[in-house]
């Protein structure tokens, strides 16, 4: 049985989705979330095998919640059920750790199969919106468009091999605010660590390579 959790601000939404897989027995509906903040705290209660996750909702968005579930339980898989098909939404949803994400007017036989291939371990986008994400991760997005003009600063710095420390003194800022826009970066870019940063701005070509 797969355990399936619904975060959505709308309780129709909810509870249309909740009768058309309790009607399945291979469905097992273990909890229902009205926000971000709700799905995340939900989520980490009931282990559930798949979040169907709305993007605009009250307070934390669908796509930080994903974000932070990813980051805390990579075993739970999340799938975008929303209105929304722009690029912000779909990208932002792909780098935040979902696996699937689905346009709220798909039929019920389409979200359920969907549900059944996140739990087996596949990722699920719909043909036209596989294709727009190929485009988009085919090459790394451009820092310009991404990070601010401070961040761009920054990362520019971490690249020539600066610490915290150096590069606070060089921009005359503390190193605690040096250490938060670092972080900011790296969770913008989906980067795990300094040296990615690095590799990142000289292959977006913000630097030139040695």
């Amino acid at each position: 049985m797969i355990r399936v959790l619904i975060a959505d601000d709308h309780s129709i939404l909810r509870e249309g989705m909740r009768l058309i897989l309790s009607a399945d027995p291979a469905f097992d509906v273990v909890g229902e979330a009205t926000n971000g903040e709700d799905a995340v705290a939900r989520a980490q209660a009931l282990l559930p095998d798949v979040v169907l996750m709305d993007v605009h909702m009250p307070g934390m968005n669908g796509i930080e919640a994903t974000r932070r579930i990813h980051a805390t339980l990579p075993q739970v898989r999340v799938m975008i059920l929303t209105v929304s098909d722009k690029d912000e939404d779909l990208f932002g949803a792909i780098r935040a750790g979902a696996k699937g994400y689905l346009l709220k007017n798909s039929e019920a036989s389409q979200v359920l199969d969907a549900i059944r291939r996140l739990a087996n371990g596949e990722a699920v986008l719909p043909p036209a919106l596989a294709a727009r994400v190929l485009d988009e991760f085919a090459a790394p997005p451009q820092a310009q468009e991404t990070l601010t003009e401070r961040e761009i600063e920054i990362i520019r710095l971490v690249a020539q091999g600066l610490g915290n420390k150096e590069i606070a003194t060089k921009l005359s800022l503390s190193e605690n605010t040096v250490k938060t826009h670092v972080r900011h970066i790296l969770d913008k870019l989906q980067l795990r660590s300094r040296s990615e940063a690095a590799a990142y701005a000289v292959q977006a070509g913000l630097i030139k390579s040695n």
